[in-house]
């Protein structure tokens, strides 16, 4: 396994007021979640989480809005702010994840800076009706296509822990696979009272056998560690690296908090492994 670890970090840039019935996201209005809710976060705020995720040594940045998929006034909205941060931030892969996109508004975000489209399929096709009614998997399916077809690199992968059984994640994986992305984040589930869903969070062991398996099934593909970390591995999530991961996110996630950056640096180098300068680097 690579000694080189990619490190990714996000932004929320529109936040709970999403419209999908999803039991796993507290982004959802249907269940009432603790979290903050708003349209849009100004643009300099967005370009001063870029510079703090360089200098914590991100090489890749996400812009995540709340919501089925892309409007006129969300591709707007993301088109500026990715200007913005390419103009501002040298060095950074910048993502888009933005629900469900043609590849036309996909053409769009690439030549306004986007270098990469995150869509997950979060499950597989047979059990996806379990955890949300208002959208179906094959919507999203197509969505990863149209990323392919309008020349951005693809990041799609899924959550653990949702009720599905072993072979629903095998199938995922497959599916995963066959779309050929650059890179995979595979979250694990983080429960929340507000939420429908009986979850559960994997033991530590069963979810490094999942990574086990990943690497597995998607060969040399990046596989990024991302949502319920901290609460899955505790202090032992340097296993992931090796179990086959070989990307994390840094810093907090959507509505969730993760782990301080400098906290993760220190996990990084006391195990050996070498922070990754670029994402082109293998």
């Amino acid at each position: 396994m690579s000694k080189k670890i990619f490190l990714c970090a996000i932004s929320n840039i529109s936040s709970g007021h999403c419209l999908e019935d999803c039991k796993f996201c507290t982004q959802s209005v249907k269940h009432g979640a603790d979290i903050e809710r708003y349209y849009h976060k100004p643009v300099e705020t967005i370009v001063e989480e870029a510079k703090r995720a360089r200098a914590r040594k991100a090489v890749g940045f996400c812009l995540v809005t709340a919501g089925r998929g892309v409007d006129e006034k969300t591709l707007r909205f993301v088109c500026e702010a990715a200007e913005a941060v390419k103009k501002e931030v040298d060095g950074l892969g910048l993502i888009a994840c933005n629900g469900t996109a043609t590849t036309e508004q996909l053409r769009i975000l690439k030549d306004h800076g986007v270098d990469s489209y995150n869509h997950n399929l979060e499950t597989s096709e047979t059990f996806y009706p379990n955890i949300c009614t208002t959208h179906g998997w094959r919507e999203r399916y197509e969505t990863c296509e149209n990323v392919k077809k309008a020349g951005l690199k693809l990041c799609t992968g899924g959550i653990f822990g949702l009720g599905e059984r072993p072979e629903d994640r095998l199938s995922m994986l497959e599916s995963i696979r066959f779309l050929d992305p650059d890179s995979v984040p595979l979250n694990f589930f983080h429960p929340n009272p507000a939420l429908p869903l009986e979850g559960e969070t994997l033991p530590p062991e069963e979810a490094l056998a999942w990574i086990r398996t990943a690497r597995e099934v998607l060969g040399d593909r990046r596989i990024m560690v991302a949502g319920g970390r901290e609460i899955t591995f505790g202090e032992e999530d340097y296993r992931i690296f090796e179990a086959g991961a070989d990307a994390i996110v840094i810093g907090n996630y959507l509505t969730t908090k993760g782990k301080d950056p400098m906290r993760d640096h220190a996990m990084l180098a006391r195990h050996g492994y070498e922070i990754a300068k670029s994402c082109h680097e293998r």
